[in-house]
């Protein structure tokens, strides 16, 4: 995964996660363009989510290295995050707080300058504006998931991880997500865990898929025959297309 002038916003050097004799995460690397949507595949146990947690300074690598914008994630943790977005299974909001005072709160964290006036774009910008003042135990799952999306975006982040980030969604939920990625993609570098070969294909530039910790398959979106990675999909993991 080249890029065209040499700037990269994603460098993975031989990633490695063991969790005891296991290898979650088998020897990873690629460099990813600033700008570019990067797409896993892979199915359930492939290691998609232990990558990306690495990537997102929450787990640490058993061997390895990883660069965020020129940043090392395991010298300087602390400014890579500064740089990064994460919307993943755990929406990493207090459900006893309001959605409005869940993402003041998260803007507080990083600095960003007026967080109250942060929070109410956002909330707009997910369509949860008029319910910013309940609490958010009392929403339904793709309520917290929207959420969770104006929380991931508080701190204007540069790149954006993405995992299984459409779970839970009710469709006015998809099409509010499909528009956020849209209007903020231009800037942004994304790197998004999938099982949906639609969804993933439609939004990436470059794409990977792993089975059992390891890659097996990476390029770019324009070089791939959707017909031919269909067939490479399921005979390399062993899954049908949904």
């Amino acid at each position: 995964m080249e890029s065209v002038d040499g700037a990269h916003a994603i460098v993975a050097d031989g990633l490695t996660k063991r969790f005891g004799l296991r290898k979650a995460v088998d020897d990873i690397s690629f460099k990813l363009p600033q700008g570019s949507f990067l797409v896993i595949f892979g199915p359930n146990g492939a290691g998609k989510s232990t990558l990306l947690r690495m990537l997102a300074t929450l787990s640490r690598p058993t061997s390895g290295s990883v660069l965020l914008d020129g940043i090392n994630v395991k010298e300087d943790p602390a400014a890579a995050r500064m740089r990064l977005g994460m919307i993943s299974h755990d929406h990493m909001l207090y459900p006893d707080l309001t959605a409005e005072e869940n993402i003041i709160f998260f803007g507080e964290l990083y600095g960003v300058a007026d967080p109250k006036a942060r929070a109410l774009e956002l909330l707009d910008a997910v369509g949860l504006k008029h319910r910013r003042k309940d609490r958010v135990r009392t929403f339904s799952r793709g309520m917290v998931q929207r959420t969770a999306i104006a929380r991931a975006l508080v701190n204007d982040p540069d790149i954006v991880l993405l995992d299984e980030p459409y779970a839970g969604l009710d469709p006015n939920a998809v099409a509010v997500f499909d528009s956020l990625i849209e209007s903020i993609r231009q800037s942004r570098t994304f790197c998004m865990v999938s099982h949906d070969l639609d969804k993933g294909l439609g939004l990436a530039s470059h794409v990977m898929v792993m089975r059992s910790g390891r890659e097996v398959y990476s390029g770019l979106r324009d070089d791939v025959d959707e017909a031919s990675f269909s067939a490479l999909y399921k005979s390399t993991v062993g899954q049908g297309v949904a």
